[in-house]
C-alpha cells in the first residue's frame, strides 16, 4: 500500500467543480466568529459538492487571509452569499421547499443516526455560533433539529467538526437514497 500523489487523485478543476451536479445540501452559518472555522466549512463543502454556503450575521466573508488559510482555495469553487439575518433566510429557503435542519441540542431533536432523508429533497443544515449555538428563533423556525450523539463528558463539538460529521452522514444517506 502506498499513498497516492496529488496528481493521482483525479480532482475536479475549478471549472469542473462549477459545472458538476451538486449534492442537494446547503450550509447555513449562523453568526460564526472563527475565520478558521469558516474556512474549514468551505473546504468540507468543496469535498462534498455542496450547492451553496450562506454566511449569516457576523459570519465573515471571503476574501480574508484567515479564511483562505483553512479553505485552501475552496472559496473559489463553492457558491456563497452573505445574508444579514439567518431567520429571514430560513423563511426564504422553506418557501422554496428546502427542508431546514438546525444542528443543535434541543428537546425533540432527532439524533443524527436516526435522521432519514427523502429523495428529491434539498436540505439546509444550519450551524451556530461557537458559544451560543444556533439562535433560538432559528431553531424554532427550522423544520427539524438534528443532534449529533455524544457520549463523553463534553457536550459540544467545534463547529467545523460538527459540519464535517453531519455533512458526511447526510451526504452518505442522500447517496444511498439516490442509488435505490
Amino acid at each position: 500500500m502506498r499513498k497516492l500523489k496529488n496528481n493521482e487523485l483525479n480532482r475536479l478543476s475549478v471549472n469542473g467543480f462549477k459545472a458538476a451536479t451538486k449534492t442537494p445540501l446547503i450550509i447555513v452559518l449562523d453568526n460564526i466568529r472563527s475565520l478558521n472555522n469558516i474556512g474549514s466549512v468551505f473546504r468540507t463543502s468543496d469535498a462534498f459538492l455542496i450547492q451553496k454556503i450562506y454566511l449569516c450575521g457576523i459570519t465573515a466573508t471571503p476574501p480574508h487571509k484567515d479564511i483562505h488559510k483553512t479553505a485552501l482555495g475552496s472559496t473559489d469553487t463553492v457558491a456563497w452569499e452573505h445574508v444579514e439575518h439567518t431567520n429571514d433566510l430560513v423563511t426564504k429557503l422553506k418557501a422554496e421547499g428546502v427542508q431546514v435542519c438546525a444542528i443543535e441540542q434541543a428537546d425533540h431533536a432527532i439524533m443524527l443516526n436516526d435522521f432519514s432523508v427523502a429523495e428529491n429533497t434539498t436540505y439546509a443544515l444550519v450551524f451556530g455560533n461557537e458559544v451560543k449555538g444556533v439562535a433560538q428563533e432559528v431553531v424554532s423556525a427550522s423544520d427539524v433539529t438534528i443532534e449529533i450523539p455524544q457520549f463523553g463528558t463534553k457536550h459540544s463539538l467545534n463547529i467545523a467538526v460538527s459540519c464535517g460529521v453531519v455533512v458526511w452522514d447526510v451526504f452518505s444517506k442522500l447517496q444511498h437514497v439516490a442509488a435505490l
